[in-house]
């Protein structure tokens, strides 16, 4: 059956540097730029951006009519879905697509999810929990057989990605939003770029290295930085952590007194957003205002970023797999539903990524 291989995990993590050191590292040869690990990023900022425009309405409108609508993505039976929740928490699927300009083809084959993020907001909307699920983790996609998680959007779009989340998770999706590669660096360089501090030196995939210190990364660099995965101890898995890492910093960048006293900055980051961003089309105009009014005191400090957990990787046939733990995942999706999270947490902290990020 499954061959288990050991996952390998290795994290790792002061005043900003105007000119950041890097380098070249000799004796590698500079790989081709990649697209597929960097969607993720702007998936949670369209929820960001909404937290930033809780009392500014005129922006949330206008990123409201830019960002374009997913057809048909809730279009599953009523009694093939979890009940909603009745406590005012709110549950929101993210979808990072492989491929450029993907995020425009909901049909069937169209791509893959390159990153899959749930966001669980409590209902006080001041505690806010992204979990990410490995793109290879092999679960059950219905009405096929079972498969890696990120092939669920190919083999039916937008409609069966939810339904297989849901599932999953046990948990009612209310909003999606899916995002594609293109608007990734466009957000980064209209932020003047973003900040991250590295207690170590870190490589990254076209072989930049940077020395242990804080950088200022464009949106080609913070490419390269989240695209990272074979040099990595822990491979995809501490990719997955890149990818929130640079999240964080995104949304430290986004709330910044920098950002939101400057519209012309303001106006670009939400720019940005429409371009790339696309949602369901049950997010209306007037649910973003009360979204993003709803989320006026959420600052990433009350965010927990964590990966939902595995029993590491192995293979099925040719194909190497992530191992979904069912067991412990389904204690963490319950208490997620009951807004119980810590508890879990205090017995499981290597699920959380921390500051420090290799």
């Amino acid at each position: 059956m499954n061959e288990l291989t050991e996952l390998r995990t290795e994290p790792s993590e002061e005043p900003f540097s105007p000119q950041p050191r890097r380098r070249r590292r000799e004796g590698r040869k500079q790989r081709s730029r990649g697209r597929r690990a960097l969607r993720w990023a702007l998936i949670g900022l369209v929820v960001v951006i909404l937290a930033v425009a809780g009392g500014a309405w005129w922006m949330v409108n206008q990123v409201s009519s830019s960002i374009e609508r997913i057809p048909g993505a809730f279009d599953i039976p009523e009694d093939q879905r979890p009940p909603a929740a009745e406590d005012g928490s709110l549950n929101l699927l993210l979808a990072g697509l492989d491929g450029e300009d993907s995020a425009d083809d909901f049909e069937r084959g169209a791509a893959r999810t390159d990153a899959i993020m749930v966001v669980h907001l409590d209902p006080g909307r001041d505690r806010g929990y992204l979990i990410s699920i490995p793109r290879d983790t092999w679960v059950p996609i219905p009405g096929e057989d079972e498969n890696k998680i990120n092939a669920a959007y190919s083999l039916g779009g937008p409609s069966l990605y939810v339904q297989t989340v849901e599932q999953l998770t046990g948990l009612r999706m209310d909003h999606l939003a899916v995002i594609d590669w293109s608007g990734f660096r466009a957000l980064t360089d209209a932020l003047g770029g973003v900040q991250l501090t590295f207690d170590q030196e870190v490589v990254t995939a076209d072989d930049t290295v940077y020395e242990p210190g804080t950088h200022t990364l464009s949106g080609e660099e913070a490419l390269q930085y989240v695209r990272e995965r074979k040099g990595l101890p822990g491979g995809d898995f501490d990719r997955v952590k890149r990818q929130q890492n640079y999240l964080r910093a995104l949304m430290n960048e986004l709330l910044s007194s920098d950002t939101m006293s400057d519209p012309g900055k303001l106006l670009d980051v939400t720019g940005s957003i429409g371009e790339a961003a696309r949602v369901d089309d049950g997010l209306s105009a007037t649910d973003m205002v009360g979204l993003g009014m709803s989320l006026r005191d959420l600052r990433s400090d009350n965010v927990t970023f964590l990966t939902v957990p595995t029993n590491g990787t192995g293979t099925v046939g040719s194909a190497s797999i992530v191992v979904y733990d069912k067991e412990n995942a389904d204690l963490l999706w319950t208490a997620v539903r009951e807004d119980n999270v810590e508890p879990f947490l205090a017995e499981h902290a290597d699920l959380v990524t921390g500051e420090s990020v290799q």
